[in-house]
């Protein structure tokens, strides 16, 4: 069962992180929606990406042939456009042009093709392939042992906030590594992967369904830096602050459970549109507000500019590349699983 409202919140979350960079690049209103404010947007990204792998797999039974379908799906919906971008941008910057991202050599390469190390957005990508095994770790549990989920994640909550999230970095004979990236990214993921455990049971009231529970939404731009009238410490350490993890926990929740299934903003043709280039758009947005910036106009032609050019890229990408190569990957691991079944199988 598709949760359409879901498909305007991964829009949402792109263009969170396109209008930031765009701010932080033109200086676009002063930057006031800048400020490193576009990782609200990665957060939901990373909450919808464990919601919607606890929701569609922590209910299936955990065997060989369930995994290998799972792990195929991930891997044909990221990995195939993040390695076209990393290998375009090295060859990019081995030719002196850094029109895409900066990967210098073939340590640099190696980094990002083994999910250690991401440059610019490319950041994210890393600890949601690493993701991807731990929930094999956390379906395994839910077959039998299910609370030991609450457990696992909880116990790494606490670990992470009294060990001040461990500043894990460096290289390897010269291959880049950053683990940190995806110690702070955690909690997000263990959020998004509890509240898809209790989607499909967990029972809200009629008259807590309400459709102006969309406006908790709000609540996102009222913890940007230059917007917040939070004045601690918590709305600049983002990443690693619990208090900013409740209230995206919460604008999660309140969409996610409360909003009802039809609701006009969330549900919608334009949503869905976003939704489906989400992915794309976040990719490839960086490079051309770079570019767009070098050409002298005034700033709201840029922003109108970047977008419109941003959103048609995504969308070629979108359809004449990242779908036609995942239907390829399934159709092949497909074939390769049904190749593997011996022939008494088969015929029974």
């Amino acid at each position: 069962m598709e949760i359409r409202k879901l498909n305007s919140l991964r829009g949402l979350a792109a263009l969170i992180v396109f209008l930031t960079h765009f701010s932080d690049i033109t200086h676009w209103l002063d930057g006031v929606l800048g400020g490193g404010a576009g990782a609200y947007g990665v957060m939901l990204f990373f909450m919808l990406s464990g919601f919607l792998m606890s929701y569609l797999y922590l209910d299936k039974d955990f065997a060989t042939h369930s995994v290998k379908r799972y792990l195929v799906a991930r891997f044909a919906r990221v990995v195939p456009l993040y390695v076209l971008v990393v290998f375009a941008s090295f060859a990019l910057t081995k030719v002196g042009s850094d029109l895409l991202y900066h990967i210098p050599d073939h340590q640099a390469l190696l980094g990002h093709l083994l999910f250690l190390y991401g440059d610019s957005v490319l950041w994210s990508i890393p600890p949601e392939v690493q993701f991807y095994f731990v929930f094999v770790l956390l379906w395994a549990l839910a077959a039998n042992r299910r609370g030991y989920i609450y457990l696992l994640i909880f116990g790494c909550l606490l670990l992470l906030f009294f060990t001040n999230f461990p500043r894990i970095y460096g290289d390897i004979y010269g291959v880049p590594y950053n683990q940190f990236t995806v110690l702070r990214s955690l909690p997000y993921f263990f959020i998004g992967v509890i509240f898809g455990l209790h989607y499909k049971t967990l029972t809200i009231p009629a008259y807590l369904k309400k459709h102006r529970f969309v406006f908790v939404l709000c609540l996102i731009p009222l913890m940007y830096p230059e917007l917040s009238p939070i004045t601690s410490e918590a709305k600049n350490r983002m990443w690693l602050s619990y208090e900013v993890l409740l209230v995206m926990s919460s604008v999660f929740f309140c969409v996610v459970f409360l909003v009802p299934d039809n609701n006009i903003l969330l549900a919608n043709k334009v949503g869905d549109f976003f939704g489906k280039i989400s992915y794309s758009l976040y990719l490839l947005h960086m490079p051309v507000i770079v570019q767009v910036n070098q050409l002298a106009l005034q700033v709201e032609f840029k922003l109108i500019l970047s977008l419109i050019i941003s959103v048609v890229l995504a969308y070629v990408s979108f359809r004449c590349f990242e779908r036609p190569v995942a239907r390829i990957i399934k159709r092949f691991a497909g074939r390769s699983a049904s190749s593997s079944v011996p022939t008494s199988q088969c015929v029974q």
